[in-house]
């Protein structure tokens, strides 16, 4: 498995590849694993409907930034720009409150949803975002939110050693 995932990489991917990506493809390109904000503004410039900010779980660089700690930077750099998806670490509601208060828009479930496919197959996949889904209704009640659109900054502990973005409009 190790020698497949290593032949997958082309470590002459740039950023004319999305260039060339878009040539060929009229809809919506969606670019996963943005850490950075300058590579944030670089994909909104060139048209990329989304972003996800995301370091594939530091499998390929263990020493990456966590995308929770790059969120704030990224969101900051290109606020409404282009759509902001988070995918990293999304294991309950109050995670899913985090990082729509720290400027992601959505969030993916990966691991959430499989733990739920694994033990239960469909009816587990729909029982784990239930599971979610009542956690961030909890986790929103108790930071006196009745709407994921109002999370924001305010929400976050001081203290908790993530920045959170200044919104641009």
């Amino acid at each position: 498995m190790a020698q497949w995932t290593a032949a997958q990489f082309d470590p002459t991917l740039n950023w004319a590849d999305i260039e060339w990506i878009r040539a060929l493809w009229p809809g919506r390109i969606i670019l996963k694993g943005i850490l950075d904000p300058e590579d944030a503004k670089i994909a909104a410039r060139m048209g990329v409907s989304a972003i996800v900010v995301s370091n594939h779980g530091g499998r390929q660089l263990d020493g990456a930034p966590s995308a929770i700690s790059a969120l704030p930077a990224v969101a900051d750099a290109v606020g409404s720009d282009i759509e902001i998806m988070f995918d990293s670490g999304i294991r309950s509601g109050q995670d899913v409150l985090r990082a729509l208060a720290l400027g992601a828009r959505s969030c993916m479930i990966g691991r959430a949803y499989l733990y739920g496919l694994g033990a239960g197959g469909l009816q587990g996949v729909a029982k784990a975002i239930e599971i979610i889904r009542k956690e961030l209704d909890t986790s929103m009640a108790l930071t006196g939110i009745t709407s994921v659109a109002a999370a924001g900054p305010q929400i976050i502990a001081a203290g908790s050693g993530i920045e959170a973005p200044r919104r641009r409009s």
